[in-house]
């Protein structure tokens, strides 16, 4: 069987930061829906790591540790996942906590914009639907919005709320590309590009993204994931062959009722290309 058959969801969410399920109840859920391999990867936060594995390997299911950090690019906000670090490196901590730390202060700005349009208690709202305080973020937003009643659901939110242009968004200055790569190689894991085809670069600009994270040291770019379309696929895997990339796999799953895809629901990675999950061996924690 070829190795890029594995069930692997190495993207997804808990309330941790912007999801809805707990780490155990993810664990469950990825488990049920037959993943093979799983990493959680809260955005910019490790702290539901022990958590994930603990409930993983108690049902049979290897795990590798994850993380997603936002960075700056260009302009705009890319998002790489680290996949198989220690989880204990403490330069790896002490770059989520910076990068944690200018969430408060956007989301207090995103809710005074939202007062400005009609729409007031925004902050306090968003609150209700976050697990952790630190990690407040325009899905907790979104997700407040519905529950008033201002949209259907929260996809509706992003395209009129909270997206470049719309009355709520706010930009923030992430951490750098180089950095955030750094944090994730030196503490022994993989970067990987997370889902590049939401972000709206020009070709010279994602040449320009891919050439940089390899320079850094990024060795891997998500090929399979919610986001991308049968297309992206195909043009996602041509670019890790042409930049000699590890390919990964993940659903970037939020929340039953809410994610486009769910936990183990992807198609298989294309057979021509290397899965990032065979570099990884050596880290994968197992029952």
């Amino acid at each position: 069987m070829s190795a890029t058959v594995l069930n692997a969801d190495l993207h997804c969410h808990s309330s941790v930061s912007d999801g809805t399920l707990a780490p155990e109840a993810l664990a469950a859920r990825a488990h049920a829906n037959g993943v093979e391999l799983w990493a959680l990867t809260d955005h910019d936060e490790i702290a539901g790591q022990a958590r994930a594995r603990d409930a993983a390997l108690a049902l049979g299911l290897p795990y590798l540790t994850g993380t997603e950090i936002s960075v700056s690019f260009a302009g705009i906000t890319v998002h790489i996942v680290g996949l198989g670090f220690d989880a204990q490196d403490a330069q790896l901590a002490a770059g989520l906590q910076a990068t944690r730390g200018g969430r408060g202060q956007r989301a207090r700005e995103m809710a005074e914009a939202l007062a400005r349009v009609g729409i007031p208690g925004a902050y306090e709202g968003a609150l209700q639907h976050a697990g952790n305080p630190e990690l407040v973020a325009r899905t907790h937003f979104a997700r407040f919005l519905v529950e008033r009643g201002v949209c259907g659901n929260t996809n509706e939110v992003f395209r009129n709320y909270l997206t470049e242009g719309k009355p709520g968004y706010v930009p923030h200055r992430w951490a750098g590309l180089g950095d955030a790569v750094r944090w994730i190689t030196q503490a022994g894991g993989t970067a990987v590009i997370a889902h590049p085809g939401r972000y709206k670069f020009t070709p010279t600009e994602e040449y320009a993204l891919f050439t940089e994270f390899i320079a850094h040291g990024g060795r891997a770019v998500e090929v399979v994931t919610g986001s991308h379309t049968t297309a992206e696929y195909v043009k996602y895997a041509d670019m890790a062959q042409e930049f000699d990339l590890l390919a990964s796999r993940g659903s970037d799953f939020h929340a039953p009722g809410e994610s486009r895809t769910d936990l183990g629901a992807l198609p298989w990675l294309p057979g021509r290309l290397s899965p990032v999950w065979e570099a990884l061996a050596d880290r994968v924690q197992r029952p």
